[in-house]
């Protein structure tokens, strides 16, 4: 039996990047997967229900959507976010109440339409995906870098709240991973080639973190096999937040 078999998933912003290969992966391990997105097709092998995670109706709408389809649910993947740019000088009210709007109220929207389900299976977990961000100081990142602390402390406020029912809740953090949103910023940039040179060199193991890199670790903080595990967050981020190496030289 695959790891996973039997239980069932849900993804959000699971149609592209980190989401997608989150999704791909739980179904690989045996998982019935759903994406919560604004895509217009699901992808091969995965149930779409669309939602905008800022929309609450939307959201309990569509995650009664998935889990009337599939008989219940075990497993939620807290991904759909953002990005923002700029020092704190940069973004005026609007914005920051918009990106925490969806960075960080977006998955307790999706969170709480869950938790009557996830209360019913006997291998509960949520997986919320933080950033960098929230652990080391990224230059014009002031915005979205909240929002991830903000993430990345309500994910242990949730797992002291949750494990007396059995829902163990974790958080994956990101180094900046090869994704097409990175690929569409780099892209707006003056020298794309040498804003992905930079960003390569920033990570100490030289270059991008990959998708999958990231799905592996979500897909085993939601695994049954990782029952003693809540309340903590795995960084996929290259030794960004804990390493700091010596120059190479020639």
């Amino acid at each position: 039996m695959a790891e996973m078999d039997g239980l069932r998933a849900l993804v959000t912003g699971g149609a592209s990047g980190i989401g997608l290969a989150s999704a791909q992966r739980l179904a690989e391990l045996g998982a019935t997967v759903a994406v919560l997105d604004l895509a217009e097709e699901a992808p091969d092998g995965l149930t779409l229900v669309r939602a905008d995670v800022t929309d609450d109706a939307a959201v309990r709408t569509a995650v009664a959507d998935a889990i009337t389809a599939f008989g219940g649910l075990d497993i939620l993947i807290n991904n759909a976010g953002i990005g923002a740019q700029g020092g704190v000088d940069d973004n005026d009210d609007e914005e920051w109440h918009r990106v925490y709007d969806v960075n960080v109220v977006g998955m307790v929207r999706v969170a709480r339409a869950a938790l009557p389900a996830l209360r019913e299976s006997p291998h509960a977990a949520i997986v919320n995906t933080s950033s960098i961000a929230a652990t080391a100081g990224l230059p014009d990142r002031v915005l979205y870098s909240a929002t991830k602390g903000a993430v990345l402390s309500m994910t242990l406020a949730m797992a002291a709240d949750l494990l007396p029912e059995g829902i163990r809740v974790n958080a994956v953090n990101p180094g900046t991973a090869d994704t097409p949103w990175i690929g569409r910023l780099m892209e707006r940039t003056d020298d794309p080639a040498a804003e992905r040179a930079a960003l390569n060199a920033r990570q100490p193991h030289g270059r991008l973190v990959a998708a999958d890199e990231v799905a592996g670790a979500i897909a085993y903080l939601a695994s049954p096999a990782s029952g003693s595990t809540t309340g903590t967050w795995i960084a996929v981020d290259g030794g960004m937040s804990g390493l700091r190496l010596r120059p190479r030289t020639a």
